[in-house]
């Protein structure tokens, strides 16, 4: 299949991992007399096709018929396992395919044991391209991705645009991990059994990791129960850490812990008199309708606290120094552990477009009219 040379006749198939004879069966369905390998040379995670149709026109069919396929990758060059060969055969692909004015990145995957590594074909592949086409090397946005997929002795190379990937953090949007840093999270603590408010406080410790608030204020209201506090106050302690490690390993950027205090209901709120308080309660405006005054209470330059109860709510008394009083979801009662994360996620829908449109293309505020910097 696919003999070594400049052109080739084959269409890679990336699938979920355990997917791969599932994919093969419904390809030779959509084209019965194409030879078809789920997971060569024993990669998982793929199939390879050697279409008996025009290739391009196969890819578009399982693309549009065969949701189970993940990438369908169209490769239009085959070169030997070779940094040397494969640069070759990418620099002779893209002088059609990549104008002088646009960039290009070069994303290399490699299967098998080599002397070399991804890296190593990037480097090479990438340097042969810019000699030939004179295009620039943008590797967060660029217009052209030249893709090299290598299985122990072959390489596949196809050159699509940058867009075909799926990015999390693309151009207009704005990381709101930035705002919630800037948020506190106070929270009425969860009283009961022993093992209900473990688990409750588990709970709450994962989400206000999960959106990395800048702390975490569990608020008890005058004498409580020791032990329950101490039961809850653990959970929130190992749901804090459980959820941080796994960003820790999964992020690129660096992970910030959140840290936890405890303090008197009452005293908190006399306090952080000069602060913004916003109560999150039924009884207040559906969020929908303060978006105006909470979007310039967050971008006052003052603390912002969130206000969240528990079994019981937030003592109405607290209302009056409450700059916003605020319901997530009218008619709708959030338990204990979903309060904070459904406001923070509504506070992220509803601003987010104004967030990015503060900053400019280069991630830095842009300029208000007048010449202040956005707050």
């Amino acid at each position: 299949m696919g003999q070594g040379g400049e052109d080739c006749n084959l269409v890679l198939i990336k699938t979920v991992l355990g997917m791969e004879k599932v994919v093969a069966s419904l390809v030779k369905e959509l084209d019965p007399d194409a030879h078809v390998i789920p997971s060569p040379r024993g990669f998982r995670g793929l199939v390879l096709v050697e279409p008996s149709m025009e290739k391009h026109e196969f890819a578009h069919l399982v693309e549009e018929k065969i949701p189970e396929a993940e990438k369908v990758i169209v490769a239009e060059a085959c070169a030997p396992a070779e940094p040397e060969a494969i640069a070759k055969a990418a620099a002779r692909l893209a002088k059609e395919r990549i104008r002088s004015d646009e960039s290009f990145a070069v994303r290399t995957t490699r299967r098998g044991r080599h002397s070399f590594t991804s890296i190593d074909v990037n480097v090479v592949v990438g340097d042969a391209v810019r000699r030939a086409t004179g295009a620039s090397v943008n590797l967060s946005r660029p217009d052209k991705v030249v893709l090299v997929e290598i299985i122990q002795d072959k390489a596949l190379v196809s050159i699509v645009p940058g867009s075909w990937f799926w990015k999390k953090m693309g151009p207009g949007k704005y990381p709101v991990y930035r705002v919630f840093q800037r948020l506190s999270i106070v929270q009425m603590p969860y009283l009961g059994p022993f093992d209900a408010c473990r688990t409750m406080g588990v709970r709450v410790g994962r989400e206000v990791q999960n959106f990395e608030v800048g702390e975490l204020v569990v608020a008890p209201i005058g004498l409580v129960d020791a032990r329950q506090l101490y039961e809850f106050l653990g959970g929130v302690f190992e749901g804090i850490e459980s959820r941080y490690e796994v960003q820790r390993k999964s992020y690129a950027r660096r992970v910030r812990r959140v840290p936890v205090r405890l303090q008197d209901l009452y005293q908190l709120v006399r306090s952080r008199s000069d602060e913004v308080i916003i109560v999150f309660e039924p009884e207040g405006e559906p969020i929908s309708r303060v978006a105006d005054k909470l979007y310039q209470l967050l971008r006052s330059g003052r603390r912002v606290n969130l206000l969240f109860g528990s079994r019981e709510g937030i003592p109405e008394g607290v209302y009056r120094f409450a700059d916003l009083v605020v319901d997530v979801a009218p008619g709708v009662t959030l338990s204990t552990e979903y309060a904070a994360a459904a406001a923070l996620i509504a506070i992220a829908t509803l601003l987010h477009d104004r967030l990015a449109e503060e900053e400019g293309e280069d991630g830095e505020p842009r300029q208000r009219q007048g010449g202040g910097e956005s707050g």
